[in-house]
């Protein structure tokens, strides 16, 4: 089979690392030749949802680089795709599609068109998210 896209790129938090997680990755895979998977920083990730993630920017990048799907890995400093797109250069960027139409997605799919790079909608996994997790597991702790 011929994969459509050369090199790929999806980004993510990746804290708690679960099975929707996986499933990204290797939709992801499926569809290019090279995927680079961006994990963001510890600083990025309480600047923009305000938390610290659970689990530290460096564990979570060595648990993601060790998946059979993933070519390379980084450390994502920014949400801004175009800078992304400077720094790994891909020709496919990846994410769940619980984001289409958003007006950030929306945006980026334009911005992204005009360097050649198609913004690829994946399936979300129903029923597992890591905000579900971290519920669960404050909820056993103070239970």
């Amino acid at each position: 089979m011929i994969k459509k896209y050369k090199r790929g790129y999806t980004q993510g938090v990746f804290d708690m690392f679960h099975v929707g997680h996986l499933n990204l990755i290797n939709n992801a895979k499926a569809q290019c030749d090279y995927l680079v998977v961006g994990v963001n920083a510890d600083d990025l990730v309480k600047k923009y949802k305000s938390k610290q993630p659970v689990i530290d920017e460096d564990k979570r990048r060595y648990i993601v680089e060790n998946i059979k799907a993933v070519d390379e890995t980084i450390i994502a400093q920014t949400l801004d795709k175009k800078a992304q797109l400077d720094l790994v250069g891909f020709d496919a960027i990846f994410i769940g599609d619980d984001w289409k139409g958003s007006a950030r997605w929306s945006e980026t799919e334009v911005e992204l068109k005009k360097y050649g790079v198609d913004v690829v909608y994946l399936p979300r996994t129903e029923g597992i998210s890591s905000t579900n997790l971290r519920v669960v597991k404050d909820e056993r702790i103070s239970g």
